[in-house]
């Protein structure tokens, strides 16, 4: 757990909470220093601290105003009926603060248990709280350590984001510029009605074919061109970045999924509604659906040999380990072996010890393939962007199999909230063989892309199945994440939600995409705090795999230490 020194630097002592604080609070988030004596409040994106406070009182002050955001406490409707009443303000954080720890309770360190007061949180909800900060019950003045709450300041942060977001440019949608994009009903073709211009999914009329050829390919999602199946309309001079990008986990939250009442075969899942800050909830169905597999596909190890050296020191357990030459403990058969030998004349073996050695693994990986119809569009020289994710997941699933790490492989595209759907390729107890491989290569780009359901049931595939103790998603992905009323904005903030949740769970969280021309900011945009980086072609992946499978998996080790 974060340590605070004492000592005359007391703003880097703060600066060291940075990760509990984000750990805490499901998002990227910093603390900083107040003047001493100040009350401690957060804008939604800082945590501000007396630095005069001793250790307890700056985590209590921290943990309280973390968990506020994470509780959803800061919604923007009740900040504005707050931003002019500090009195309200203040009985509303007497009540609400105790609601929040307690939904954070888990997340808690230890010695802040007792600060969470159960039953003096009296609603269910913030808009509850607020209702009861606005009646005339009388309510005691909340706990010095719970700081304050500046509304006005929550709703300039809010706004600033906003304005930032809108300045990018909101997502082209399908047809045409400025029209919206509406939802499909169950069993709607939404190729009904299309102009000469427009296409269907994953292909192209003969003009959009034509025009495919004569222009650029877009890759940017403040661009003009639709991010999915469509082909794109712009031209761009963009080379491929050369080197790669890694970001490590900050964020986390959590939210379960259930089974779908009407399908055996279909898993129903929330969605993170970035405009409202909530969760729509069953809003998501995934099926699992089998691939067929077509031609021969060699089981081609080439590609794979450059991986396994790098991924050969991750994920290995301690096992006890007998007849050692050298260790914490005795050996007792082979110490009874060896006084027999000398009581034989022979010469005794002296490996007579007990050690616990690295050699068991204890990971298991799904990788998640996208195959969107924007991976359909070129990617390096000669390639599309689905050959060589293609490649990058048969050689990442080749070395992790010999390694002795359990991996699955599962394809996904969707078309609508109501039809998301995942393909396995490779259970996590099947074998590397030439079905799977021909599975692999049956896979054809089309639809779309909504990220965060696949990212979620992935999430929870691992997790159910995994069977080991360190557990790791891997997303191949262009980052395009785009469907039927999952334009730009909401996407990349739904993604970013999902890959949090998995991260809260233990799961760690690793987004590649190679060979893609995506511009850099949005992939951040889309994948948030989890490690990710940017490969231009596939024999580069081998220098950078093996930092970026550890940062994940030390990321899912810290909020696993946090949630104990």
């Amino acid at each position: 757990m974060t340590d605070l020194s004492a000592g005359d630097d007391e703003v880097a002592g703060l600066d060291r909470l940075d990760l509990l604080a984000s750990a805490l609070s499901g998002r990227d988030l910093h603390v900083t220093a107040l003047e001493p004596g100040e009350p401690a409040f957060t804008d939604g994106s800082t945590v501000f601290i007396d630095p005069g406070l001793d250790r307890r009182g700056r985590l209590q002050s921290l943990a309280v105003q973390a968990s506020l955001l994470a509780a959803g406490s800061l919604q923007p409707e009740v900040m504005r009926k707050l931003a002019r009443r500090p009195r309200t303000a203040e009985r509303y954080l007497a009540v609400e603060g105790h609601r929040a720890l307690a939904v954070n309770e888990d997340l808690l360190p230890s010695p802040l248990g007792p600060l969470v007061d159960t039953a003096s949180a009296r609603s269910d909800s913030a808009a509850a709280s607020l209702t009861v900060a606005l009646s005339r019950q009388p309510i005691a003045a909340p706990p010095r350590a719970f700081g304050v709450i500046r509304a006005r300041k929550v709703l300039a942060a809010q706004e600033r984001a906003a304005s930032a977001s809108s300045a990018e440019g909101e997502q082209a949608p399908r047809r045409h510029q400025g029209v919206a994009l509406p939802e499909l009903d169950e069993g709607e073709d939404e190729s009904a009605g299309s102009d000469f211009f427009s296409s269907p999914v994953g292909g192209g009329g003969g003009l959009g074919r034509l025009l495919r050829k004569m222009l650029g390919v877009v890759r940017h999602l403040g661009g003009g061109g639709v991010p999915g199946a469509d082909a794109p309309t712009h031209r761009i001079r963009s080379g491929v970045a050369r080197g790669g990008n890694a970001v490590v986990s900050r964020a986390q939250a959590a939210e379960p999924h259930e089974e779908a009442s009407g399908d055996p075969d279909a898993v129903t899942y929330p969605e993170w509604d970035v405009a409202r800050r909530c969760y729509r909830p069953h809003w998501c169905t995934v099926r699992e659906v089998a691939v067929q597999p077509k031609g021969d596909a060699p089981l081609d190890l080439s590609d794979s040999i450059g991986l396994r050296r790098p991924l050969a020191r991750l994920g290995v357990g301690l096992d006890r380990c007998h007849r050692q030459a050298q260790g914490d403990d005795i050996d007792i058969d082979a110490a009874v072996e060896a006084r027999v030998q000398v009581m034989a004349g022979s010469a005794p073996d002296e490996a007579v010890y007990l050690d616990g050695l690295r050699c068991r693994r204890d990971l298991s990986v799904l990788l998640l393939l996208d195959i969107s119809g924007s991976a359909a569009e070129p990617g390096a020289p000669g390639q599309t962007v689905h050959q060589q994710q293609r490649a990058a997941a048969a050689a990442l699933t080749v070395a992790l199999h010999d390694l002795g790490d359990r991996v699955s492989l599962y394809a996904f595209h969707s078309q609508g909230r109501s039809a998301v759907q995942l393909m396995p390729v490779k259970h996590f107890d099947d074998d590397v063989d030439a079905l799977v491989m021909r599975r692999l290569h049956a896979l054809v780009p089309g639809a779309y892309s909504r990220l965060g359901a696949a990212i979620r049931h992935g999430a929870s595939v691992v997790e159910r199945r995994g069977g080991t103790p360190r557990r790791l998603l891997v997303v191949l992905s262009d980052g395009l994440a785009y469907d039927h009323g999952y334009e730009r904005v909401y996407g990349a903030a739904d993604a970013r939600q999902a890959l949090a949740e998995a991260r809260n769970r233990g799961t760690g969280c690793l987004c590649l995409t190679i060979g893609a021309h995506t511009d850099v900011d949005d992939l951040r945009r889309v994948f948030g705090g989890a490690a990710h980086a940017t490969v231009p072609r596939l024999e580069q992946l081998g220098r950078v795999i093996g930092p970026l499978f550890r940062a994940a998996l030390q990321s899912a080790e810290v909020r696993r230490r946090v949630r104990q």
